[in-house]
């Protein structure tokens, strides 16, 4: 009831009847009450049930509970991202369950028969099982799916690429490798590992993606093949498979080789952006037609050079900034090899058991030449009971005229693409290079490969594509509360390295965004989303009534998955 300037009055009022006229008299005052006493009452006099806190506690009972939140915000982003039906348009069990594997690497990459147990109700402490309603699975069910997906493989490159890519577009192309357990593998040959695992057998796989970095398709190659061959498919693939007539392959300089562009790649009518090695970088400037003076005031200039490169545009780039890094580097390693040649010098001039014979110093002083590849640069003299050595300065002096200088060359015409945007594209590269470190590392851990077939292999490799794909969405989206630039890199030039804009690092030096809320790195997000839980609960009274409900998501949870645009369903 309105008490004037106080607050208003909680009473308990009757209505009676008397001499013909309603009458109103109030039967108590419930102001003083606490508020949970009052709505109890209230509950009561409208025909409800009035329970004890312990009267609650034993007519409830909480019978599973499921990590759920991090699920939710990877399957709502998934279908967001229309993925299933990219897959196949109509749903089935093995679709299903392939959505399961590409969920569960993002959530936590294990083994199939680990991600079968937790996709298993029987088992599991996640709900995704249950949310693709998906009852009992098991490791064989799971083989089954994965060679379902690779018979689809090619469609659904092909609808990624039809996506993602159109007639004229420039596509991104990198190899990478990982390696295998064990020794039964097809693919599995002794080649160059570039992880460093010189007793394992690797194996080589090349990502296709678009200019702005989204994985379109993935193949996977014998450990033994060579960077460059593996580019006569990637043209098939965009001509034959893709439908693209006109259509720019970037590449790094050691997949573009030379070779390539004349054997594949233009009798193909592919255009390309690439990059020159260091040889012909230097042959270039001994012709006079690269300068150094010229970076004096600018950062890149077009040169043309029909007799070698008929018909490409050449863009030489200096970069300064590793421009010093190199000279660092080299200081370094000249000085590091003259320690150790200091060393071999003290070894033939101590008193006892020294060093004697040509061939046995020659023996140690290439051991330390090699071992910093600093031979070029220096001038040996080895005798019986000597060593003397000096720097081959005009050597050092030729090579730090080209620190720093790199050289693009494109079959794009100026008219088509400019020289800025043809050396940013060149940089986009750096973009497959992030993908192969959250395939292989980061992330979503495609290694070591276990499987022991080629054909599992390759589908192993393409539910580790479509998971960065999902990924690489959730990255864009989360950026407000992950360690992200919002705004584009800022650069004053292409050949800079690009410069994070002031709000992003305002947020890396403070730790919180605009709305407070503490920045974390992407895991760190999704492992707050996990505590996000959902409860299947039961009442003990006819012990058959169960719902589902969640925990309220804390002020964290409820921006991401604002920002992912997935609602939470309280209903299984």
């Amino acid at each position: 009831m309105p008490n004037r300037k106080s607050p208003p009055a909680i009473l308990i009022r009757e209505s009676y009847r008397e001499n013909g006229r309603v009458r109103k008299r109030t039967l108590a005052h419930l102001s003083k009450l606490p508020a949970y006493a009052i709505e109890a009452l209230e509950a009561a006099f409208q025909g409800g049930t009035v329970f004890s806190l312990d009267r609650l506690r034993e007519t409830l009972e909480i019978t599973r509970t499921w990590q759920h939140g991090h699920v939710a915000a990877a399957l709502g982003s998934l279908r967001r991202c229309e993925l299933e039906t990219l897959i196949a348009s109509q749903r089935s069990r093995n679709r299903d369950l392939v959505t399961a594997m590409i969920v569960a690497r993002l959530l936590d990459p294990q083994s199939k028969y680990a991600t079968a147990c937790r996709l298993d109700p029987r088992t599991t402490a996640i709900s995704l099982g249950a949310e693709l309603s998906l009852g009992n699975v098991t490791e064989n069910e799971l083989y089954e799916a994965m060679d379902w997906l690779l018979a689809r493989q090619t469609a659904l490159e092909k609808r990624l690429s039809q996506r993602h890519l159109t007639d004229g577009d420039l596509v991104l192309y990198d190899v990478s490798s990982t390696w295998f357990e064990g020794r039964t593998c097809p693919l599995a040959r002794y080649g160059h590992s570039r992880d460093g695992k010189r007793h394992r057998l690797p194996l080589v796989f090349g990502l296709l993606c678009d200019q702005a970095g989204r994985p379109i398709a993935v193949e996977a190659f014998p450990g033994n093949t060579g960077d460059p061959a593996t580019v006569a498919s990637q043209i098939t693939k965009l001509r034959q498979r893709f439908g693209l007539s006109r259509v720019a392959l970037v590449g790094d300089r050691g997949r573009l080789t030379e070779a390539r562009i004349q054997k594949d790649l233009k009798p193909a009518g592919i255009d390309w952006i690439s990059a020159l090695r260091k040889p012909a970088i230097r042959k270039l400037t001994d012709q006079g037609l690269v300068s150094p003076e010229w970076f004096d005031d600018r950062h890149m200039a077009a040169i043309e050079c029909e007799e070698w490169y008929p018909g490409e545009r050449l863009i030489v780039c200096r970069n300064p900034f590793w421009a010093e890094e190199c000279q660092r580097k080299r200081e370094d390693l000249l000085l590091a090899t003259e320690q150790g040649l200091r060393v071999v010098t003290e070894a033939i001039q101590r008193p006892k058991r020294a060093y004697r014979g040509k061939e046995r110093i020659q023996r140690r002083v290439d051991k330390v030449l090699d071992k910093h590849r600093m031979r070029k640069h220096f001038l040996v003299t080895i005798a019986d009971d000597s060593l003397t050595w000096q720097r081959r300065d005009e050597n050092i002096r030729k090579e730090a005229a080209l620190d720093g200088i790199y050289l693009i060359r494109t079959s794009l015409p100026a008219t088509q693409i400019s020289d800025e945007k043809t050396v940013q594209a060149y940089k986009n590269l750096s973009s497959v290079e992030r993908a192969f470190r959250g395939f292989k590392a980061s992330d979503l851990r495609i290694r070591p490969i276990p499987h022991r077939t080629s054909d599992r292999v390759k589908a192993h490799l393409s539910i580790g594509m479509l998971a960065y794909y999902v990924e690489r969405h959730m990255r864009e989206l989360l950026a407000p509360l992950i360690f992200a630039d919002e705004e584009k890199p800022q650069r004053k030039s292409p050949v800079n390295p690009a410069r994070s804009s002031s709000a992003a690092r305002k947020k890396a030096a403070s730790k919180q965004p605009t709305e407070g809320l503490p920045v974390q790195d992407f895991r760190g997000v999704f492992q707050s989303l996990s505590s996000l839980a959902k409860q299947q609960v039961r009442t003990k009274i006819t012990g058959s009534n169960s719902f589902s409900m969640l925990t309220t998501p804390t002020a964290l949870q409820n921006k991401a998955l604002e920002l992912l645009g997935v609602a939470l369903k309280s209903k299984a």
